[in-house]
């Protein structure tokens, strides 16, 4: 053997220089390399660490426990912690169960690797049936070989079958001193509720973008690669508050920059940088140019470009623009041209345009992901909103049906002007309680002006205030809902107060006192009472007050 030699790997393989074997040894992805070691480099799950801790500290640990939460926030990570925090023995092999392993020992490097025999991990989307589960309740009789606690680690549980779960059920509620079990995931909903009562449940959150970003930071110094703060924020922003997806992206984004990474580079790997074209079809959207909108839209399609991406492209340029004008701060995935031009289309939409157009792109992108021919659909979908801006909207309709108010619409509405031209004025508000009753009548709230025309008796009344006496059964609810009523009805605030106050009648009672007398004034009519006189049997069956 020479002296730049390292001796044999095996049986089967020759000696090689030690530098070959440095450089043969696997990349490992960033995912995997930085996946957290310990409690404390669990990011963003502070309340979930806590309760453990405490529950270690007392003694008080559950036997099963679930993990819940979108993709990669830790749960598989955190069922491995959890079996260290309960096997460490610690460096000198004295230790007990500990929210700090020590990380050192036998048992948590063994876990750490992958490799101990009393930590068994299964992943319920390859073995659903009720026989993997029966070798389960089959081995949790026998204790463990080496640990304190036997620990079942079921990745994905939501993917075992019915009478699998059934077969778990009783060992999952009695289970041996000795075992444990620690199920993940992604959707709870699928579990049933039978094993869920059984389980102590913890929910991960997603990871705020701010602490991704402060931990893809500390990736990328470990790294040795310099990333730009702004291209930290647009991954993690990315990242929809999963570390595994954020840290998949900073490795694709190293690899991309070659050494150096910066936002632009970031928003071009994103596939961001193309939001120009987006932005130019919005626009002519908004313009009402329908042959330049279908040509942007087939160059599109002639590059690649899906139908249902470019809609969900305008969709988040329509979001984007709503944050502005409700005066919200800008995306960070957004570059800052991308949200000047965002800030100067809120300048120029009201909010109805903004939430019709947010409507007919939802309406627009439902029909593309479902129609034969996506392209079509998108093609449909634009002209639909194009032509929906030559139409009134619904208050001016409103107006109109009512006689008291005009509009007039115009064409298509240029990039300065996005919306139609809509002149409408409002309904004069009522001068009276009964006039206001009616418009709750005509505003299809019957059964509401009902109860208010036989059930309340007028304290006060003055445009905007209402206090009422109550003179019946009404509800807890009730000025609520009437206000709510009177807003729609009328396009103004109304405040509505019940009060033990002197009233007046209410109107379902003024009407019949109006009838009474009016009854009464026909009867002493000297031509009604000769008739009801000639006229053996004939009575006097109804009298309307207002024509009396």
């Amino acid at each position: 053997m020479t002296d730049d030699e390292s001796p044999g790997l095996g049986l089967d393989l020759p000696a090689q220089p030690l530098e070959k074997s440095a450089a043969a040894s696997p990349y490992r992805v960033l995912a995997r390399k930085y996946r957290p070691q310990s409690f404390a480099e669990l990011i963003g799950q502070d309340a979930m660490v806590q309760t453990l801790g405490n529950a270690i500290a007392s003694g008080r640990i559950a036997h099963a426990f679930l993990l819940t939460g979108v993709r990669g926030v830790g749960k598989t990570s955190t069922a491995r912690l959890v079996a260290k925090a309960l096997n460490c023995i610690g460096p000198d092999g004295r230790g007990g169960p500990t929210i700090d392993p020590c990380g050192v020992c036998e048992p948590c490097r063994a876990i750490a690797d992958g490799r101990y025999i009393d930590v068994i991990e299964m992943d319920a989307a390859s073995h659903t049936g009720v026989d993997d589960v029966r070798e389960i309740i089959e081995a949790v009789r026998y204790s463990a070989v080496s640990a304190r606690f036997k620990i079942y680690i079921i990745d994905e549980v939501h993917m075992l079958s019915k009478n699998a779960f059934n077969a778990l059920l009783k060992t999952l509620e009695e289970p041996p001193a000795h075992v444990k079990f620690l199920f993940a995931t992604t959707e709870v909903n699928k579990v049933p509720v039978t094993v869920l009562s059984r389980c102590q449940r913890f929910d991960l959150k997603r990871i705020s973008a701010e602490k991704l970003a402060e931990h893809f930071a500390r990736v990328a110094e470990a790294e040795q690669v310099e990333v730009d703060p702004e291209a930290l924020a647009v991954i993690a922003r990315a990242a929809e508050g999963s570390a595994r997806d954020g840290l998949s992206l900073l490795d694709q984004a190293i690899a991309h920059g070659q050494g150096r990474v910066d936002a632009a580079q970031v928003r071009e790997m994103l596939g961001l940088a193309d939001r120009g074209r987006v932005r130019h079809l919005l626009a002519t959207v908004l313009e009402g140019d329908a042959a330049a909108a279908l040509n942007q839209l087939d160059e599109a399609h002639a590059l690649g470009i899906e139908p249902t991406a470019l809609l969900r492209g305008l969709m988040e340029t329509v979001h984007a623009v709503t944050r502005a004008k409700a005066g919200a701060g800008g995306d960070v995935l957004a570059s800052a041209e991308e949200r000047g031009a965002a800030a100067e289309l809120a300048g120029k939409l009201g909010w109805g345009s903004l939430h019709r157009l947010w409507q007919l792109l939802m309406k627009g992108l439902t029909d593309t992901g479902q129609a034969p021919d996506p392209h079509e659909a998108a093609s449909m979908a634009l002209l639909r909103i194009i032509h929906a801006a030559e139409l009134p909207d619904p208050a001016s309709l409103i107006a109109r049906l009512q006689g008291g108010g005009t509009f007039a619409v115009g064409a298509p509405a240029s990039s300065a002007a996005p919306s139609p031209a809509v002149a409408a004025s409002a309904p004069p508000a009522p001068l009276s309680f009964s006039r206001l009753v009616e418009r709750l009548e005509g505003d299809g709230k019957a059964l509401l002006a009902l109860k208010v025309r036989d059930q309340v008796g007028l304290v006060r009344f003055t445009p905007g205030t209402l206090v009422l006496r109550p003179l019946g059964p009404l509800g807890t609810d009730f000025p609520r809902d009437l206000a709510t009523a009177l807003k729609s009805a009328t396009g103004s605030s109304w405040s509505v107060t019940l009060s033990d106050e002197d009233s007046e009648p209410s109107l379902k009672q003024q009407e019949d006192m109006a009838e009474e007398r009016a009854r009464a004034a026909v009867l002493a009519d000297p031509a009604v009472a000769a008739v009801l006189h000639a006229i053996p049997g004939a009575t006097l069956e109804s009298v309307s007050a207002k024509e009396a």
